[in-house]
C-alpha cells in the first residue's frame, strides 16, 4: 500500500502538518494612572506628606526667631542710643570750646582797651570830656557795653576779695561788715570773668570797747 491510497499512518503525518491557531488573552483591567493596575473607577489613595510638621513645633520655631529678631533690634536700638549721646556729648564739647575760644580772643582785646577807659575816666573828673572828644568816648563806652564788657565798682558795695582789691584798710562806725567805701579804680569783667579787679578802700565796723576786767 502507498501513501496516495491514505493509509492510517498518512493521514496522522497528514495532520501534524496544520497550522495551530494562536492563543490570545485579552486584559480588559483599566491600568491606573499612578501605576498600579486596579479595577476601573479606583483612585489611590494621596501620598504621605513627609514634610509635614507639627503645628505646635512650627509654632515654637516661629516663636524662637521673632525673638531673636527683637533681640537683635534692642542691641541696634541701644547702639543708636549711645552714638546719639555721643554725638550730642561732642558737639555741646565743641560748642563750648568754640565759646570759650571767641570769649578769650574778646577778652584779649577788651582788656588791651582798659587803659583808654581809665584816661576817659580820668578826663571826666577833671571836667575835660567836652565837644568832639566826649562823642568819641560815649561812642565806644556803647560799643564797649553792646559786646559785654562790664563796668563795676561803687562806692557801698560790699567788699568781696575775688572781685575787689583792696589798697586800704580802716575802720568806720556804722556798717555792717567790710564795705567798699572808695574806688581807686573801676574793675571790668566780660562774660563772667574778671579782667580786672577794682581797686578800694575798705572800711569795717570798730571792735566793740571792751572794760578793764575784759568784759564788754
Amino acid at each position: 500500500m502507498t501513501a496516495a491510497q491514505g493509509g492510517p499512518s498518512g493521514a496522522g503525518q497528514a495532520e501534524s502538518h496544520e497550522p495551530h491557531e494562536p492563543v490570545v488573552i485579552r486584559d480588559k483591567r483599566r491600568v491606573n494612572p499612578f501605576g498600579t493596575a486596579g479595577e476601573a473607577g479606583t483612585v489611590p489613595p494621596p501620598p504621605p506628606a513627609g514634610n509635614e510638621q507639627d503645628p505646635d513645633v512650627s509654632q515654637e520655631k516661629a516663636s524662637e526667631e521673632v525673638r531673636a529678631l527683637n533681640t537683635q533690634l534692642e542691641e541696634r536700638t541701644a547702639d543708636l542710643q549711645r552714638l546719639k549721646a555721643e554725638y550730642d556729648n561732642y558737639r555741646r564739647r565743641a560748642d563750648r570750646d568754640r565759646q570759650a575760644g571767641a570769649d578769650q580772643a574778646a577778652a584779649k582785646v577788651l582788656s588791651g582797651l582798659l587803659a583808654t577807659l581809665d584816661d576817659i575816666d580820668r578826663a571826666a573828673e577833671h571836667g575835660d570830656l567836652t565837644g568832639p572828644f566826649q562823642t568819641v568816648a560815649a561812642g565806644l563806652l556803647t560799643t564797649l557795653t553792646s559786646v559785654g564788657l562790664e563796668r563795676y565798682g561803687q562806692a557801698g558795695d560790699p567788699f568781696d576779695p575775688q572781685v575787689h582789691e583792696a589798697l586800704v584798710h580802716t575802720f568806720q562806725p556804722g556798717l555792717e561788715g567790710p564795705t567798699c567805701v572808695e574806688i581807686y579804680r573801676s574793675g571790668y569783667r566780660y562774660a563772667g570773668r574778671v579782667l580786672r579787679p577794682a581797686q578800694v578802700v575798705v572800711a569795717e565796723p570798730p571792735a566793740p570797747e571792751e572794760s578793764a576786767d575784759g568784759s564788754p
